[in-house]
């Protein structure tokens, strides 16, 4: 497989990372407050493509604009926290863990489509992830060393992840939008079922998603027919 982050099917993961960046938090009190993402998710999901494609794919220049403008959107997200603590979106703890998210579900979606990636694959993939953290404020060895040093830390975050009523009022904005296109709308089911049937099943009572044995059969047909049907396409297809 080239080009892995490329692929179309990533999009698929967009919500569940934004639930599992949410459910941090300083993350979910930052975005809360000051986001209004849930409102507008195409201009999010705009907005993120055009970082991850820029930072990976771009020249020096082309990353210099793109995380200029990130920083300077960041730049007011910060305050004191409903916790005693504090929310700060430049903080590369934070950063850290949004680039996890990001990562963690590319490979996630991938590998239900097209199987376990072979090493230089999954190799190339952790290495492109690392520089959306890095590209922001967050130190490059804050970025795990190896994809098992990451599997560590991810086990380490998700204990620490709690959903609050304003992080669930946010994921329910965000996963029955109507202010998306009508077109997009008629697909929100299907997206509801796959953003419940990839995250764990803590989290999917966390956020109040609805599951059930009927709803785990329809996410397993899903991903069956996806994984049978997508990686035939032509890649001008799956790159588009």
């Amino acid at each position: 497989m080239t080009d892995a982050a490329t692929e179309a099917v990533l999009l698929a993961g967009g919500a569940r990372a934004i639930l599992l960046q949410i459910a941090d938090p300083a993350v979910g009190e930052g975005v809360a407050r000051h986001s209004d993402f849930a409102s507008d998710p195409m201009r999010r999901l705009r907005n993120t493509l055009a970082y991850i494609y820029v930072v990976v794919y771009g020249t020096a220049d082309d990353r210099a604009r793109v995380t200029a403008m990130v920083d300077a959107a960041h730049r007011d997200v910060r305050g004191p926290g409903s916790g005693g603590g504090r929310y700060d979106a430049a903080d590369p703890g934070l950063q850290l863990w949004v680039a996890a998210t990001l990562y963690d579900t590319a490979i996630t979606v991938l590998e239900s489509v097209f199987g376990p990636l072979p090493e230089d694959d999954a190799e190339s993939l952790y290495r492109e992830y690392a520089v959306l953290g890095t590209a922001l404020q967050m130190p490059a060895e804050l970025w795990p060393d190896d994809r098992a040093a990451f599997r560590r830390y991810w086990n380490s975050q998700l204990a620490r992840l709690r959903v609050t009523d304003d992080t669930r009022r946010v994921a329910r904005e965000l996963l029955r939008s109507r202010t998306i296109p009508w077109w997009l709308r008629a697909g929100m089911p299907l997206a509801r079922l796959v953003t419940a049937g990839l995250l764990t099943p803590s989290l999917r009572v966390a956020f109040e998603l609805p599951w059930s044995a009927g709803r785990e059969r329809r996410y397993a047909l899903v991903m069956r027919v996806t994984a049978a049907l997508y990686p035939r396409l032509p890649l001008r297809i799956r790159h588009w």
